[in-house]
């Protein structure tokens, strides 16, 4: 015989391990207590379900266009809840919404870089223009930066080739 194991000694608190329970035990003894209240139709939350949520016989409508008005009303309400979860269990359109969204949000920031680049075009073409008047306004130092630019234009050019 095997020694017990200190897992063995807890188990007359629970059901056997075949799930069989036996007449002085009933099942929710061995699962808890949320299990006898979902046996009873009733939610771990706000509102009955199943059997539990029926309404009691004095509270049905005496009118039978009543009565199928609310049974319409519970179809429609139904109908909405059923389209909802599976809304939300259909992975593929969840993922193809998220690829959407992430091109419209890449879309958005491609616009914003162009805007970017065309105020900063923009912003280059005022200050060369500024330069050119700064340069029709002083012909010398024009000269002198023209001369700076040529030399480092050919300096970069011979680095470039490898001389």
């Amino acid at each position: 015989m095997s020694p017990k194991k200190a897992s063995d000694k807890q188990r007359p608190e629970m059901a056997p391990p075949d799930g069989a329970t036996s007449a002085d035990q009933p099942r929710h003894a061995a699962y808890g207590g949320e299990d006898a209240a979902r046996d009873a139709g009733e939610r771990s939350g706000s509102k009955p379900v199943g059997v539990a949520a029926a309404p009691e016989r004095s509270e049905l409508p005496d009118d039978q266009d009543e009565l199928r008005a609310q049974i319409a009303d519970t179809r429609s309400e139904l109908g909405d809840t059923v389209e909802a979860l599976s809304a939300k269990a259909d992975v593929k359109a969840q993922a193809k919404d998220k690829v959407d969204e992430t091109k419209a949000e890449a879309k958005e920031k491609v616009e914003q870089g162009k805007d970017q680049a065309r105020q900063a075009q923009a912003q280059a073409q005022v200050k060369l223009t500024e330069a050119g008047e700064q340069a029709k306004q002083n012909p010398a130092a024009a000269a002198a930066g023209g001369l700076v630019a040529l030399l480092l234009l050919i300096f970069l050019l011979r680095r470039r080739s490898g001389r």
